[in-house]
C-alpha cells in the first residue's frame, strides 16, 4: 500500500509540476508548480519510509486550501475541483496500512503507525470550509422587482383577445406577455399535463447538426398553429391537442443548410373576404428551401392565388444562389396588407452568398412592394427585372416587431459574412451591421438606426425580437419604448419613435490588435442596463479535477484575450461573451403594466482562430460554417476555427454558473435579481440534479398573474418562476429538450401553458417531437 501511494504521489507530482512549469512560463499562477514539487517530495519521503511525509503533505493540504480560498473565496463549485483529490489523498495517507511502515518499532518489537493527527486536522479544516462554502452563493443577486402597476391597461400591440396568442411574441409588440391571471405564484405548483401531441417530425440520420425545434405555437380562436424543423405546418385543437390538419412543404434535405428549423408561422385574416370562404384566413409557412407558402387556416390547403400557385420564392433577385445557403427560419410579420420578411444567410460559408435584403410583399398576391438592402439602403423601390441585391449584405434572421400606429417595423440586424473579417466592408455595411433598424412600413425607408457593435468581428449580430412597451419616466412622461437584448449582454432601451436612448448608452475604449489587413473600432457602445459579464481571469478557469483545471488555465494563458471585443487572431482568441450570446433569439419578456423585464442571461466563452487560406484543408463533410468547427469562408483570405471554450473532458473551461434567470426594472435600468438556473442532470453521464446554473437557448414568457415560464436550459425541464423575486416555483420534466419559448392562452375558463419539446442540435439536448399543454386541475 505504501509503495502504491508513493507511485501515485510521484505521478501526480510530475503531472502538476510539468503543467505548472508551462503555466508559469505563460505568466500564470505558480501554485501548480509548487504543489507538484510538494507531491514529488512527499513521494520521495514515502519511498524512504519517513514519517515526515505526513507532515509535508499536511502542509500541501493547508497551503492548497489557503491558496484556493484566496483565489475564489467560499465558492463550492470552484473550491471542489481545487481540493477534492488533495483531500481524498490525505484520507488515503491516514489509513493504518500506509502509516504503519512510516512509524517506529518499540523496544519490545511492537510496530506503531506514524501519527495521523496533522493530516486529520488539515482534512477536518478542509471539510469544514467545504461545508460552509456549500451554504454560500457568491454569484447570487437577491432583490425584488417593483410589484406596483405603473400603467393600468397599457397598449399590448394589435387587437389580440386576452386569451389568444396571434404572433411569435403574442402581439406585434413582441412582449411575450399573456394578460392572464388564473395561474399565480400561489397555485402554479398544481399545474398538470392537460394534453400531449407528437408531430411525427423527428430528427433524421441525414439531418444537419443544427436540427432544432424552436417553434412557439400561435393560438387563434380555438386553434393552435405550429411548424416543425422540416417545415410541416400543423393545426391543433387548443383544448384537446387533437390534430385538425397537417401540411408537409416537402422542403427536402440539403447538407449545406446551416440550420434546419422553424420558429413559427404567421396568421392573417383577410378583412375583405367573406367569412368562411376559402383562404379568408391564412397561415404563412417559411421553409428551409427559401419559400414562403400560403395555407388556408381552416384546412391546410395551399392558397393558390398567392404568388406562384401559393408559393413565394425568396431566392429571386440574388446575384449568387447556392442551394442551402439562404432561407427564412422566422415567421414574417403581416401588417398593412404586407408580409415583411428577412432571411438567414449561412455564416462564414462563402463571400458569394445571397443578400440580407428585407422585403415587403403584397399579402394577397405576393407582389414585391419594397425592398430594403443594407448594402444599398437609400433605394427601397422594388428591384427591377434583371437587377440583383447586394451580395452578402447584413441580414436579419430573427423576428421583427412593429408599431402600426407609428408606421414602423423594427429589424434586428446581423453582420456581413465572413463575421470575423472586417476588411473591405462598405460604409453602408459598417453603419447597419449588428444594429436595430426602424423601417417605414409603407415605403421601406430607414427612420433610425442604433448600432450595438461597431465593426463587428465577433458574430455579435442582434439576435432577438425587440420588445415594445410604453415606459413611464420618473417625471411622469410616458415614452413609447423598445427593449433590444443583445448577444454581448447589453439591453438597449430606446425611444421607438426616434431611436434615442431612454437608458443612457456610453462609448468605452475597446481592445486593439487586429490582423494587419483589418482594424478594430476604437470604442464600443455599452448600455446603462447590461448583463455583460466581468472579464475572465485565470482564477475563473475550471474543471472537474485540478488536472483539467490546470489544462484550462494553460489554454487561457495561451489565447489572446483583453476582455470583451478582443479581435480575432492567428494564435487564437477568447471570445466572451461567446457566439451563443448572453441573449439569443429567445429574447426577453416584459410586463407592460409593471414595466419590468425577465430574461435568461447565459455565459459561455468561445474561441476563434483565423486560418490562412493556404493552410485550410480540403473541404470535408463537417467543415462548414457553424458555431463549431472550421468555417471555410470560401473566397476570403482566412477561414476560422470556432467553438465553445472547453476543457479536456469537454466541459466548459470557465467556472459555473453558466446560466441565470434575471429581472430588471425598465424604468430605472437596475437589475433586481439574478439567480442560477438549471442543473447538470442532462449534461453528465450520471443524472445528478446539481443546481449549477447551466447554459440555455430559448426564451421566457410572463403572465399578468406574476409567473414567468421558461424551458431553454440544457436540462430537460419547463420551469415557473415568481416574476417579482425570480424564485423557482415549479418544474415539469420534459421528454426532450425544451429549447423553444412557451406561450399561454385560455379556452373557456381554463388557462393553458404550452411548450414544444424537441431538442436543439447545437447544445445537444434530447431530440423529440412533443407539443405539451399544462393547466390547473
Amino acid at each position: 500500500m505504501l509503495i502504491l501511494a508513493a507511485i501515485v504521489f510521484a505521478l501526480i507530482g510530475l503531472a502538476l509540476g510539468g503543467g505548472g512549469a508551462k503555466l508559469l512560463m505563460l505568466g500564470g499562477s505558480p501554485y501548480y508548480l509548487i504543489a507538484g514539487i510538494g507531491f514529488l517530495l512527499t513521494a520521495i519521503l514515502l519511498f524512504m519510509r519517513k514519517a515526515a511525509a505526513i507532515w509535508l503533505y499536511t502542509l500541501v493540504i493547508l497551503g492548497s486550501l489557503t491558496w484556493a480560498v484566496w483565489e475564489v473565496g467560499f465558492d463550492w463549485w470552484q473550491l471542489g475541483p481545487r481540493g477534492g483529490i488533495i483531500v481524498l489523498l490525505g484520507l488515503w495517507l491516514m489509513l493504518p496500512a500506509v502509516r504503519r511502515p512510516l512509524g517506529f518499532e518499540s523496544p519490545t518489537g511492537e510496530r506503531y503507525a506514524a501519527s495521523a493527527w496533522p493530516l486529520a486536522l488539515a482534512v477536518l479544516v478542509s471539510i469544514g470550509i467545504a461545508g460552509y462554502s456549500m451554504t454560500q452563493d457568491p454569484h447570487d443577486i437577491r432583490g425584488d422587482l417593483p410589484s406596483d402597476v405603473v400603467a393600468a391597461n397599457p397598449p399590448l400591440g394589435g387587437n389580440v383577445p386576452s386569451g389568444e396568442w396571434h404572433q411569435y411574441g403574442r402581439t406585434p409588440f413582441g412582449q411575450r406577455y399573456a394578460p392572464l391571471d388564473q395561474i399565480t405564484p400561489e397555485n402554479v405548483a398544481n399545474l398538470k399535463v392537460a394534453w400531449q401531441y407528437q408531430t411525427g417530425d423527428i430528427k433524421r440520420p441525414e439531418d444537419v447538426g443544427e436540427t432544432t425545434y424552436q417553434v412557439t405555437p400561435i393560438k387563434v380562436k380555438d386553434t393552435l398553429f405550429a411548424c416543425t424543423p422540416h417545415n410541416w405546418a400543423i393545426a391543433l385543437d387548443a383544448a384537446t391537442g387533437e390534430e385538425k390538419w397537417k401540411y408537409d412543404s416537402n422542403s427536402g434535405m440539403n447538407p449545406d443548410r446551416q440550420h434546419q428549423t422553424c420558429r413559427g408561422v404567421t396568421y392573417w385574416a383577410d378583412p375583405a373576404a367573406t367569412a368562411g370562404s376559402v383562404c379568408a384566413e391564412r397561415v404563412y409557412l417559411p421553409t428551409s428551401d427559401a419559400r414562403l407558402i400560403a395555407l388556408d387556416a381552416a384546412t391546410g390547403a395551399v392558397c393558390t392565388g398567392f404568388a406562384d400557385n401559393g408559393v413565394l420564392h425568396l431566392e429571386k433577385g440574388m446575384k449568387y444562389n447556392p442551394a442551402g445557403y439562404y432561407y427564412s427560419t422566422s415567421p414574417p410579420v403581416a401588417v398593412a396588407g404586407k408580409l415583411i420578411i428577412g432571411g438567414a444567410v449561412n455564416d462564414n460559408y462563402s463571400t458569394q452568398e445571397q443578400s440580407g435584403v428585407i422585403r415587403a410583399f403584397d399579402i394577397n398576391t405576393g407582389a414585391l412592394i419594397w425592398n430594403w438592402d443594407s448594402g444599398n439602403p437609400d433605394v427601397a423601390t422594388p428591384l427591377a427585372e434583371g437587377q440583383t441585391y447586394s451580395t452578402n449584405s447584413p441580414n436579419s434572421w430573427s423576428v421583427f416587431s412593429y408599431d402600426e400606429g407609428l408606421g414602423l417595423v423594427y429589424i434586428p440586424m446581423g453582420n456581413q459574412v465572413p463575421d470575423q473579417l472586417g476588411m473591405g466592408r462598405s460604409e453602408h455595411v459598417e453603419k447597419y451591421s449588428s444594429s436595430i433598424v426602424a423601417l417605414d412600413i409603407n415605403s421601406g425607408a430607414v427612420r433610425w438606426v442604433q448600432q450595438t457593435v461597431h465593426h463587428d468581428l465577433w458574430d455579435m449580430d442582434v439576435p432577438a425580437q425587440p420588445a415594445l412597451l410604453d415606459v413611464t419616466k420618473e417625471d411622469g412622461t410616458v415614452v413609447p419604448a423598445l427593449v433590444g437584448p443583445t448577444k454581448q449582454g447589453d439591453i438597449y432601451v430606446l425611444d421607438r419613435r426616434s431611436g434615442e436612448p431612454i437608458i443612457p448608452i456610453a462609448e468605452v475604449a475597446a481592445p486593439k490588435g487586429a490582423i494587419p489587413e483589418d482594424f478594430t473600432a476604437p470604442t464600443q457602445p455599452v448600455s446603462g442596463l447590461t448583463f455583460m459579464p466581468a472579464p475572465l481571469q485565470e482564477r475563473n478557469m475550471w474543471g472537474v479535477t485540478m488536472f483539467d483545471q490546470l489544462a484550462c488555465r494553460i489554454s487561457f494563458r495561451s489565447l489572446k484575450y483583453e476582455g470583451r471585443y478582443t479581435p480575432p487572431s492567428l494564435e487564437g482568441t477568447l471570445v466572451y461573451p461567446g457566439n451563443f450570446g448572453t441573449f439569443n433569439w429567445g429574447s426577453v419578456a416584459v410586463d407592460p403594466e409593471r414595466q419590468v423585464m425577465f430574461g435568461m442571461p447565459t455565459y459561455l466563452a468561445f474561441t476563434s482562430r483565423l486560418v490562412p487560406r493556404d493552410q485550410i484543408p480540403p473541404k470535408g463533410q463537417d467543415e462548414k460554417g457553424s458555431e463549431q468547427g472550421l468555417n471555410r469562408n470560401d473566397g476570403a483570405p482566412y477561414g476560422v476555427f470556432m467553438g465553445p471554450f472547453l476543457g479536456p473532458l469537454k466541459i466548459p473551461c470557465q467556472a459555473p454558473p453558466w446560466g441565470y434567470v434575471a429581472g430588471a426594472d425598465l424604468r430605472t435600468g437596475k437589475i433586481a435579481y439574478k439567480h442560477k438556473n438549471g442543473t447538470v442532470e442532462d449534461m453528465t453521464p450520471l443524472p445528478l440534479p446539481f443546481k449549477v446554473g447551466v447554459p440555455g437557448i430559448g426564451g421566457p414568457m410572463i403572465t399578468k398573474g406574476g409567473v414567468a415560464f421558461l424551458g431553454a436550459a440544457v436540462d430537460d425541464y419547463l420551469r415557473a418562476y415568481d416574476v417579482t423575486t425570480g424564485e423557482q416555483l415549479w418544474e415539469a420534466r420534459l421528454p426532450a429538450g425544451g429549447q423553444s419559448t412557451p406561450m399561454s392562452y385560455t379556452v373557456g375558463d381554463k388557462q393553458y401553458v404550452v411548450i414544444v419539446a424537441g431538442g436543439h442540435g447545437s447544445v445537444g439536448t434530447k431530440p423529440g417531437d412533443y407539443v405539451i399543454a399544462y393547466t390547473l386541475p
